[in-house]
């Protein structure tokens, strides 16, 4: 790999020469693989070795096809970086309650789902990206983890300025130069300057101005970035501290795990992967608590009140514990709101472009209520509500390459498709043939005889 002269004079005097020595070797060898598991939907496989700052994270011996695999498709587990996920011991040592939670910059999805798995009962987490398409990709990612207390939005993120004290908790994994990504995507070496971290260093802090005012003083900022430069990580921080108002909080960790700290002479506590010394891509995190301390906003909204439906029992009951949410028809989608989180989540939908909220349980048309692949998705589903079918891996595949299914033997009307005991979605079986109703955006492109 050949690295830009400049950025090699830059690093190696913030590294010194022989943790940058260490790090270029690195550079050579291929990338781990690692993935974490939804442990609501699937136990983690022991076989493969753990990440050890994640208790859900495995390391792989080499790269399968995730394309290939239904348990992929049925959000059983997230394909994501060993080093993020270090964000699970800020929860740890940070949040033993409930809280509200912005994650600001969140598609694909990694560091969401994540955080979906590790918030106290009782959170509410709104997952937030700009990027049209990549919003999309997040919204599907969070459907297929299948938690209710979750919203994604695709706003900037000065529109969230108006939310005063609006969340305990924003997690700002920010745009950067992506040093850290260059074992495994070699353009980021191709586009490195340093007049792109300059600019990567004014947008992060416009960033972070204009989502401040949202969290509450008092209330837990994290900070992180796949890059290395001092400029998009301690100086940063040093920012944040002193221009916004912030005190660096220190985390637990095991020496053993190779975390570097502080390459400056700040010696704030901040936590650094280096290819080469953790067993991970480059990554960068710093968690702050903004100075002061004031209670959390309690929104008021009767916006939706409208919207709320009666449904009958028996669509309710396909939700697992139906009392435990609210019910509310926008367009032709049924809802399902989590109570204690309605009024918040009605106030975001006031002022925000909002992707998924809740449950997606069905599509109502002419009074008819017609299940929805979110639905299956969720983990609050009661799989005994539905008839039920188990494929085979083949027609698993075939399924989510969205095929027409042949099932004889099934009985008629909506049935719940599995896969190793675990659902994929819906199909409308009708004698001859059964419609398949797998998302049309989200099918297997690629034909399933070729994975």
């Amino acid at each position: 790999m050949k690295l830009n002269a400049e950025f090699i004079e830059r690093t190696e005097a913030l590294f010194g020469k022989e943790r940058f020595a260490g790090f270029v070797q690195a550079l050579e060898k291929e990338p781990v693989v690692s993935i974490r598991y939804n442990e609501a939907k699937k136990s983690a496989e022991p076989a493969a070795a753990n990440v050890p700052w994640a208790s859900a994270g495995r390391y792989l011996s080499s790269r399968p096809l995730f394309t290939a695999d239904p348990l992929f498709h049925a959000g059983c587990y997230y394909v994501q970086e060993a080093s993020s996920m270090f964000l699970e011991q800020v929860i740890m040592d940070f949040v033993p309650s409930a809280v509200r939670a912005l994650d600001l910059c969140a598609a694909p999805g990694g560091k969401t789902t994540h955080l979906l798995s590790l918030l106290p009962e009782g959170s509410l987490l709104v997952s937030n990206e700009p990027v049209p398409l990549r919003a999309q990709v997040l919204a599907e990612n969070v459907a297929k983890w299948g938690k209710a207390s979750a919203m994604v939005t695709r706003n900037e993120p000065a529109d969230f300025s108006s939310f005063r004290n609006f969340f305990d908790l924003v997690v700002v994994d920010a745009p950067c130069s992506g040093e850290g990504m260059f074992r495994k995507e070699p353009v980021a070496v191709e586009q490195w300057s340093v007049s792109n971290v300059e600019l990567c260093v004014k947008r992060q802090r416009k960033i972070l101005s204009d989502v401040w005012s949202s969290l509450r003083p008092g209330g837990l900022l994290v900070y992180s970035t796949c890059t290395f430069n001092r400029e998009e990580n301690e100086d940063c921080v040093e920012w944040i501290a002193t221009e916004l108002g912030a005190t660096p909080l220190s985390i637990d960790v095991d020496p053993e795990w190779g975390i570097t700290g502080s390459l400056t002479q700040s010696n704030l506590p901040v936590y650094r992967f280096i290819p080469g010394f953790t067993a991970g891509e480059g990554f960068f995190l710093a968690v702050l608590r903004k100075d002061g301390d004031e209670p959390l906003s309690q929104p008021r909204s009767q916006r939706l009140q409208k919207n709320r439906a009666k449904v009958p029992a028996a669509v309710q009951a396909w939700l697992g514990n139906p009392q435990n949410f609210d019910f509310a028809v926008q367009g032709e989608e049924l809802l399902a709101l989590p109570k204690e989180h309605v009024s918040a989540m009605e106030a975001l939908s006031q002022k925000l472009k909002v992707l998924h909220s809740g449950v997606a349980v069905a599509t109502v048309k002419n009074n008819k209520y017609i299940p929805r692949h979110s639905l299956a998705m969720s983990v609050e589903l009661n799989r005994e509500a539905f008839e039920r079918v188990e494929l085979s891996r083949e027609e698993a595949l075939a399924y989510l390459h969205r095929e027409t299914l042949q099932l004889p033997s099934a009985p008629l009307g909506y049935l719940l498709l599995e896969y190793e005991n675990v659902p994929l979605g819906f199909v409308k079986n009708i004698g001859n043939r059964a419609n398949n109703m797998y998302p049309a955006e989200w099918r297997i492109r690629k034909n399933p005889t070729e994975l």
